[in-house]
């Protein structure tokens, strides 16, 4: 691929959106980016906060600890954080300057006002508004589809901006250039410093919180666990500090990630096993960056036909990023990453989403290990075959099975896993 085609363009523009850094778990971060906007546009500290949300966003705030509020969780949570103490200039990382003083300001702010949170059903899987009050005063914010897209403000009922909703991928660059094929042609021919930024700071993030999640204790443990006793072990060691970094981002570590399509968890997922690869292997810094372009367009390529939130887990797609930046890494080409791909989806395509929580971090683990199988199939000349379940004919065909799969065969799981979710 030439500097000068298109699609090269379209590749790097699309790593700079996907690749951004945040704060703690990105939905109640956006909860809080809203927030902190309302706070911004009405002028003064609200008295009364009313928060309307679609079900996925219910789903993956409802269990995670907010980053800088002393361990506190859920909407009302995340809404008072930014209020009291967001930057709504620092978008996903909103929550970055936060003082001990907020902290404490936070829980005051949550036992004096009164925050209703609806349950907001318009057709937008992803959907926030949050509409702060003070006297005769209001002003709202509504972002719908991804975390930073913000559709409307509005101030005592005036507009001040509404956004057409066009498609859920409105605003971005298009990924409809996005193949298997075209993802390794574009990382053997990339200028690197083209791509340097953005991995750079991927690579320093999120093996930071990598670290972290094993250093200390969080959440359930999996990284610990998974590592336990396997410590030289190049295949538990990429599932466990994948694991561990998850740990750490779903039980309140206040260090920030370098997401992948919407998610800090995918975005752990699809770099840090890459990374562990490289570094055990004594692999350039080059061969890494270019290892990495294909683990983080591959989840993004798989992503974009699920939606960015889904009853499919998104650890699945990353794990298959992490799998084909692997293979990568061992001189694979196309024909041994989209065979990775194929066989990895075909292994643990079953893992509903069911929020953002500590148990997060054991399907990252899990999804990390169908990548390494799939892989390790195809070394050993075996494969998933088009007609086993919804594998088809092609990598193109079956990411579009599961695109599918995911997009509209689990609209029923989705809803009822929110149900099950909202009765506890």
């Amino acid at each position: 691929m030439n500097r000068s085609d298109a699609c090269y363009g379209q590749y790097i523009q699309i790593l700079r959106e996907e690749l951004k850094p945040a704060m703690g778990c990105t939905e109640p971060i956006a909860i809080a980016y809203a927030a902190a906007k309302a706070r911004a546009v009405l002028g003064t500290m609200p008295k009364r906060l009313l928060i309307e949300v679609s079900g996925n966003i219910i789903k993956n705030v409802k269990s995670v600890v907010v980053p800088h509020t002393g361990g506190l969780r859920g909407i009302p949570a995340a809404a008072a954080a930014g209020t009291v103490a967001g930057d709504a200039d620092a978008e996903l990382e909103v929550l970055s300057r936060v003082t001990a003083e907020e902290i404490a300001a936070m829980g005051e702010f949550l036992q004096k006002t009164p925050i209703e949170v609806r349950h907001a059903d318009t057709g937008h899987i992803f959907d926030i508004m949050i509409t702060a009050y003070h006297g005769a005063d209001s002003a709202s914010i509504r972002i719908v589809d991804y975390h930073t897209n913000v559709v409307s403000v509005k101030r005592n009922g005036e507009v001040l901006l509404e956004k057409e909703i066009v498609t859920q991928e409105d605003g971005l660059t298009d990924r409809s250039c996005l193949s298997i094929e075209g993802i390794v042609d574009f990382a053997g021919s990339v200028d690197v410093e083209d791509v340097r930024e953005v991995l750079e700071r991927q690579i320093e993030y999120n093996m930071a919180i990598a670290e972290e999640g094993l250093r200390h204790s969080y959440g359930a443990n999996i990284g610990k666990t998974v590592l336990r006793g396997r410590e030289n072990d190049i295949n538990y060691k990429m599932r466990a500090w994948a694991a561990a970094g998850s740990d750490a981002r779903m039980n309140g570590c206040e260090l920030p990630v370098v997401i992948n399509s919407g998610s800090g968890n995918q975005g752990i997922t699809c770099s840090v096993p890459v990374i562990i690869y490289a570094r055990e292997t004594g692999k350039t810094q080059e061969e890494l960056f270019r290892a990495l372009v294909v683990s983080n367009l591959v989840t993004t390529h798989l992503k974009t036909g699920i939606g960015r939130l889904s009853a499919y887990c998104g650890a699945v797609s990353a794990g298959c990023g992490a799998g084909a930046g692997i293979a990568y890494l061992k001189g694979g080409r196309f024909e041994m990453i989209a065979h990775t791909v194929v066989n990895a989806v075909a292994v643990d395509s079953g893992i509903v989403c069911d929020g953002a929580k500590a148990s997060c971090a054991a399907k990252i683990a899990a999804a990390v290990d169908a990548g390494i199988l799939g892989l390790a199939m195809y070394e050993d000349g075996n494969q998933f075959f088009g007609g086993d379940g919804i594998v088809k004919c092609g990598v193109e065909n079956t990411i579009a099975s599961v695109g599918r799969l995911a997009r509209f065969g689990m609209q029923q799981t989705d809803k009822e896993i929110i149900r099950l979710m909202m009765e506890s």
